[in-house]
């Protein structure tokens, strides 16, 4: 996950470039966006089977930094991508405390309403999304608030469930973890995999037939975990770490030897980290501009 320690070493890093470089990362690429684009070639996805997705995560919703407006423009360039299915990958709340409005649940969800798809639009929380809830913190269980917002709005949320879809007659599944890092004991002392939401294997056991399947965990860290029955493996979290130096995320710390910071890896599945939309810790970006991204899987039939 991004440290706190870890984000003021890449941002002291940056020192040398001057104030202008501070006041691009605050005023400037945090409020760029672009789509970027994959097209990886797992494994165990069908070569004849396309499917084009789209990501939306680490929305950070807040006042100035991530408006209701501002939502609204990525909802509309999302739907531009006429994708088959839609995926919200966590963290919709306030990840900084340099804010002038914390936005309520009920307004982002609305907004966020708006995202169409032929296959729907699917969410999964976040680690902030657990972080912010009181009520969830002391009871160790239930719904945040968050996912109560989006199921009232009308998107499906899932922690630890799966649903299959079907794209011309063909299946796939779509399997939801609980985030990792749910509760605060692993905020404070790394210990996730005992104080998390998730149950990969309690999961992946709603699996009933052989359809490939595709991963949705909010923070990337279980990757190495993940079997091989899973043919794509989508997370956030990271922001790509905000600032990324030379093409290095130097605010995310290696886990299980690799370094899940932002883009495609190869390991028993594929693995995409989305750079994600929003702030955590200090609103500032340099080098990994808020992102929605675009994963095409199969060859896309030929046009006669």
């Amino acid at each position: 996950m991004i440290t706190r320690r870890h984000l003021i070493r890449s941002i002291g890093g940056l020192s040398a470039l001057g104030v202008s470089t501070a006041a691009y990362g605050v005023g400037i690429e945090p409020l760029r966006l672009r789509v970027t684009r994959y097209h990886p070639t797992p494994r165990q996805w069908p070569a004849d089977f396309p499917l084009k997705i789209a990501i939306v995560t680490d929305i950070h919703a807040c006042d100035p930094w991530m408006s209701l407006e501002r939502i609204e423009g990525i909802v509309d360039r999302t739907n531009a991508l006429n994708a088959d299915v839609i995926v919200l990958l966590g963290d919709y709340v306030a990840g900084v405390h340099q804010v002038t409005r914390i936005i309520p649940s009920s307004k982002w969800a609305k907004v966020l309403a708006g995202l169409k798809a032929p296959l729907g639009v699917h969410a999964v929380m976040g680690n902030h999304d657990y972080w912010v809830d009181r009520a969830v913190q002391q009871a160790r269980h239930g719904p945040t608030a968050a996912h109560r917002a989006l199921e009232a709005a009308g998107i499906p949320v899932y922690a630890n469930d799966v649903v299959r879809l079907t794209k011309d007659g063909r299946s796939f599944w779509l399997a939801g973890l609980g985030d990792q890092l749910a509760y605060y004991p692993a905020k404070r002392y790394g210990r996730a995999h005992r104080l998390g939401a998730d149950d990969l294997a309690g999961t992946l056991a709603k699996v009933t037939d052989d359809a490939p399947v595709i991963l949705l965990a909010h923070e990337p860290n279980i990757a190495p975990l993940v079997p091989a029955r899973v043919a794509l493996q989508l997370s956030g979290h990271t922001h790509g770490g905000q600032v990324r130096v030379f093409g290095r995320s130097l605010a995310v710390p290696p886990q299980h030897g690799v370094r899940l910071a932002y883009g495609h890896f190869r390991l028993k599945c594929d693995v995409i980290v989305s750079g994600g939309l929003g702030c955590s810790i200090m609103p500032v970006r340099v080098g990994v501009p808020p992102e929605i991204v675009e994963v095409t899987l199969g060859r896309t039939p030929a046009v006669a």
